[in-house]
């Protein structure tokens, strides 16, 4: 077997995917630039590392479940009052994640909550934070489910693992009570040790009347506020802003 074969053969059974796609063009520009051996082994494991990394944020993203991808460079802040793109991008370096700190942003439908979610979560993904996003409906679904299904046993397994859960649009569906109860049960064990970001279009005044248990209510709010940073917006919606540019 020729020396190139081998160290291919080698790489497959090491599972250095990341070294046997790059071999060739290290070993080019090791020959033409005259490099230490010491220098080429190092391109070598930063080949690889930056594959793995590579392969990590993309299954983390995959895992997240966002319903599309967004940024904050297409978010137009000139629309929106209560949080202004300087604090918005102060927010970016993800401190607050490790600091267990929550993200709430209230407001009427249309006005970017999810938007900002999905953009601060996606961030966090790309830094290596493993992330879950779900809309409460369906978070609920598999609270509810978990012990019969095992996609939804896994999924809320995964969710529970994470280093920051975004639950999206509170307050768009009724809870049952007893509903409301597995999700306090979920924001108790999370409490002070994932952080969350929460997207609702509902004041805190009515979550009480949306779960249908005033000190439930207070205790899971307690526990949400505890260490927040809570953003009231307000403007115009950007779907309605948009069918008025349409028309």
């Amino acid at each position: 077997m020729k020396a190139h074969e081998q160290t291919l053969a080698y790489l497959k059974t090491l599972g250095l995917q990341g070294v046997l796609q790059g071999l060739d063009e290290m070993i080019n520009d090791a020959e033409s630039r005259k490099v230490s051996y010491l220098t080429f082994l190092n391109a070598v494991f930063v080949a690889e590392i930056d594959f793995r990394i590579k392969r990590r944020v993309e299954r983390n993203m995959t895992g997240a479940h966002f319903p599309v991808l967004k940024g904050l460079e297409n978010f137009d802040f000139g629309r929106v009052k209560g949080i202004g793109k300087s604090e918005a991008v102060n927010l970016l370096d993800c401190r607050w994640i490790d600091t267990k700190e929550n993200l709430l942003f209230f407001g009427p439908p249309g006005i970017g909550k999810t938007h900002l979610a999905i953009a601060f979560g996606r961030t966090a993904v790309e830094k290596g934070y493993k992330v879950c996003f779900e809309r409460v409906t369906n978070l609920i679904k598999l609270l509810k489910t978990a012990e019969v299904q095992k996609s939804s046993e896994y999924r809320i397994r995964r969710i529970m693992k994470s280093d920051l859960i975004i639950i999206d649009e509170i307050g768009y569906t009724p809870i049952e009570k007893w509903e409301a109860n597995l999700f306090f049960n979920m924001i108790s064990e999370l409490y002070e040790k994932v952080p969350l970001v929460v997207t609702s279009n509902k004041s805190f005044e009515s979550w009480a009347e949306m779960m249908g248990d005033t000190v439930m209510t207070t205790a899971l709010l307690d526990r949400l506020l505890h260490h927040a940073r809570v953003f009231t917006l307000d403007g115009e919606s950007y779907r309605i802003k948009k069918s008025r540019k349409e028309v």
